[in-house]
């Protein structure tokens, strides 16, 4: 057993029934190199089944305290019904990029059993050129975007020196109600032994920024006053998937070319995007808006789980028109938002998340999801993730994409998530069922803004095909 830290915990309170706070983790294969043997739903659980033993967080049963007297607790080594957690589905014919990414926002739009291990995979056929798609579904308060690399490197044929494929694993018993009120009431004294601590840490962050010289940007010193926008209104339940894929040397190039990062690179093209569509559906795009940018804070190779990262708020300048220009900005502001987030102590948030008392959470963030308004602290989540840089398999079969996408927070109907894999840059765009009339809309808007940026610096406007990914 062991307990949700408080950013974890976080996470798992904020899921309502329009809130879902799983993460997506999409990976398309070539079953060519299987030499025609088979690769269906039985097939995959096999494999789950065999590496079970080093997918810790796949073993992780919520075990609530009785009145919610502290923090769940993870029984790490639960049972798993792998009939119930691994299943199949098909697509719709053609079965191309736009069939695939409906099949997941169907799957995306119901959230996951707590009263089972936090996740399901589904085995995706019907694609066109023989290929299938693998679907995971994992909570986030089980693992941030650096663990669930580290964890999918594990599921797939990508580490060496784990140990070989085995067919069990050992369970632990379920905690009595006692044994978990006696190790919360331990756990709260040792909280209260620490909270010096994260006071000092506080009163240290505060004095960085007072005597910083530089000055934080309005939009960042007004965090609870985001513009309104077509995006920001009350959720429904629906999900919406939409992906895209762009050559990692093209955007590399571009970078380069411009004396920005990839980073960089994914907020300007972003930027431009949401313009396109704030001209679209709300007819003006006078004002920046505010994202907020995950930034980790433990980059371990060998943590699969809990969520160690915080959000950094970046103005992202939609009003601006000329896209080098807007990269500039893009620029500028990403370094203003990442002082500011380094001036204050990135772990700030995490430390006192660790206090919040579970019932008010909740009913905190019920409220929250159900109030018909914008979200009052961000526009959207962008978030950018290096992903695998060796080709993964599964079972023997190439895993050609890999796709990822974090949860819609309340308010706010728009997450775009960007990860890295070999030579691609995969976005991908979650919406829910009324903030968009087709998430595509985004994707397309989103590759014309980065040949916008190309055109302007003076490259050429004609992308690289990606041979190995789907295509758009």
């Amino acid at each position: 057993m062991k307990r949700l830290r408080g950013w974890d915990a976080v996470l798992l309170y904020s899921e309502t029934p329009n809130v879902h706070m799983h993460t997506l983790k999409l990976a398309v294969i070539e079953l060519d190199g299987l030499g025609g043997a088979s690769f269906g739903v039985e097939e995959l659980r096999q494999v789950i089944h065999s590496r079970l033993y080093k997918l810790d967080p796949f073993r992780y049963e919520l075990i609530d305290i009785p009145l919610k007297f502290h923090h769940p607790m993870w029984r790490e080594n639960a049972e798993v019904d792998l009939e119930y957690h691994v299943r199949s589905c098909r697509v719709e014919a053609p079965g191309g990029r736009r069939e695939l990414d409906e099949a997941v926002g169907r799957l995306a739009s119901t959230p996951l059993d707590r009263s089972r291990p936090l996740w399901e995979m589904y085995l995706i056929e019907g694609l066109a050129g023989g290929r299938i798609a693998v679907l995971g579904k994992i909570h986030h308060a089980l693992a941030d975007g650096v663990a669930s690399a580290n964890l999918l490197a594990r599921g797939m044929d990508m580490q060496d020196g784990l140990g070989a494929d085995r067919d069990s694993y050992a369970t632990d018993p379920a905690p009595t109600p006692g044994e978990l009120v006696r190790t919360a009431f331990a756990d709260h004294l040792r909280q209260i032994a620490k909270l010096p601590g994260v006071m000092r840490y506080t009163a240290e962050g505060m004095r960085r920024v007072r005597q910083s010289p530089h000055k934080l940007s309005p939009e960042l010193t007004r965090p609870f006053t985001p513009p309104p926008t077509f995006m920001n209104h009350m959720l429904d339940s629906t999900r919406r998937f939409a992906t895209t894929t762009l050559s990692l040397d093209d955007v590399k190039q571009t970078g380069k070319h411009l004396g920005v990062t990839i980073n960089d690179m994914v907020l300007s093209i972003s930027a431009g995007a949401l313009r396109t569509m704030l001209l679209r559906y709300d007819n003006r795009a006078d004002h920046p808006l505010l994202a907020s940018v995950p930034v980790s804070f433990d980059f371990s190779p060998d943590r699969i789980s809990g969520n160690f990262f915080t959000g950094v708020l970046v103005s992202l300048p939609v009003d601006v028109e000329d896209p080098l220009e807007r990269v500039r900005v893009a620029h500028d502001s990403a370094v203003a938002g990442k002082e500011s987030n380094t001036l204050l102590g990135p772990e700030l948030v995490s430390r006192w998340s660790s206090y919040l008392p579970p019932a008010p959470a909740e009913a905190m963030f019920r409220w929250l999801s159900n109030k018909d308004g914008q979200n009052k602290v961000m526009n959207l989540p962008i978030s950018n993730v290096p992903g695998p840089r060796t080709r993964a398999r599964v079972g023997g079969a190439l895993v050609t994409e890999i796709y990822s996408v974090g949860p819609l927070t309340a308010g706010s109907g728009i997450n775009i998530t960007v990860w890295s894999y070999v030579d691609q840059i995969n976005i991908s765009v979650l919406t829910d069922g009324k903030t968009l009339k087709d998430p595509h809309e985004l994707t397309d808007a989103l590759r014309e803004a980065f040949i916008e940026i190309r055109r302007a610096a003076g490259l050429s406007e004609k992308l690289t095909v990606v041979e190995t990914a789907m295509p758009v």
